[in-house]
């Protein structure tokens, strides 16, 4: 039986109802206006920084590879959410059949959990370069890279595959009502009218994997980065590491920050609005701030900007 069969089955029609984010609202033409700026500054900066990056030739090492990969996952993930919660609001419906809750599920699992393991790539790339300048070019070389992203994506995918199928085929015999503007896991499986103990406990160990391993990465890559940097003798070199390592720290505990909020801690510190006020902070600002995060701070983008823009107005 296919999961639209059943749920019509047991909740007597196909459609879930997205409350969102413009329910919780005073003004929902306004915040509607202000997340839709959101999105299409989302869209470009990161779409700008992602044409930078493979056209210019100074941006072609490992950093700058992982920084695109990472602007078309922050691409995605909002592309995801946010034109379906838009859409929903001018054309006055907030129904998402099961298919379609399922796939949203599945993308927005996917790209999340590739997002963490990227973070992670990322900060073993600066270990390299800060611990082991000499061998950077050999260690982090183009076929090391593009095996680390694919590591990622993989990764990221095994994440959704495990978690859609088992939230997507609990029973929903309660109210249709998301309180959620997207098809998220803990908003979905607060649906069901069984007992969800056993599967609260197999996504909380999933997400601890999940984080775990990035997190382990993350924090022993930037352990010996600070070892090193204490023992630099030159002033200009230990600024340079510290700004670019302050930005993708930034960066991560943004993310996971919000990540570790809404899938690890207990039921009893989760209200509706509080769920959607987090997920809406990193999924639809983190996008538009991780471009910031890496241009503003970084010379060799904003140069580089600087020169397809004065190249595009001679």
């Amino acid at each position: 039986m296919d999961n639209s069969t059943w749920v019509a089955n047991h909740t007597g029609q196909l459609d879930f109802i997205l409350m969102g984010l413009f329910s919780q609202s005073k003004h929902p033409a306004l915040l509607c206006v202000v997340i839709f700026v959101i999105f299409l500054m989302a869209l470009s900066g990161n779409s700008i920084l992602i044409l930078l990056i493979h056209s210019n030739a100074h941006l072609q090492t490992a950093m700058y590879f992982f920084i695109s990969q990472l602007s078309l996952m922050d691409v995605m993930y909002i592309s995801v959410t946010v034109p379906k919660m838009l859409m929903d609001q001018v054309m006055g419906v907030n129904e998402i059949s099961a298919s379609e809750c399922g796939m949203q599920m599945f993308l927005y699992l996917t790209l999340v959990g590739s997002e963490f393991f990227l973070l992670a790539a990322m900060a073993y790339d600066r270990y390299v370069a800060i611990c082991h300048p000499l061998r950077y070019s050999i260690l982090m070389n183009h076929r090391v890279c593009h095996l680390l992203v694919s590591g990622c994506w993989f990764l990221g995918s095994v994440d959704g595959f495990m978690l859609t199928p088992v939230t997507m085929t609990i029973p929903f015999c309660k109210t249709r009502e998301i309180h959620h503007f997207f098809c998220e896991v803990p908003a979905v499986m607060k649906l069901s009218c069984s007992d969800t103990s056993l599967y609260e406990t197999l996504m909380y160990l999933c997400c601890v994997l999940m984080l775990l391993i990035p997190v382990t990465v993350i924090s022993s890559s930037y352990s010996f980065i600070l070892l090193t940097i204490h023992r630099m003798n030159s002033a200009e070199g230990r600024k340079k590491a510290f700004t670019t390592c302050s930005s993708h720290m930034t960066v991560v505990i943004l993310f996971f920050g919000a990540a570790i909020y809404t899938y690890m801690l207990p039921s009893s510190y989760h209200t509706p609005e509080k769920d959607m006020i987090v997920s809406a902070f990193y999924t639809i600002l983190t996008p538009v701030l991780n471009p910031l995060i890496y241009s503003l701070r970084n010379k060799d983008v904003t140069g580089a900007l600087k020169k397809m823009l004065n190249m595009g107005s001679v």
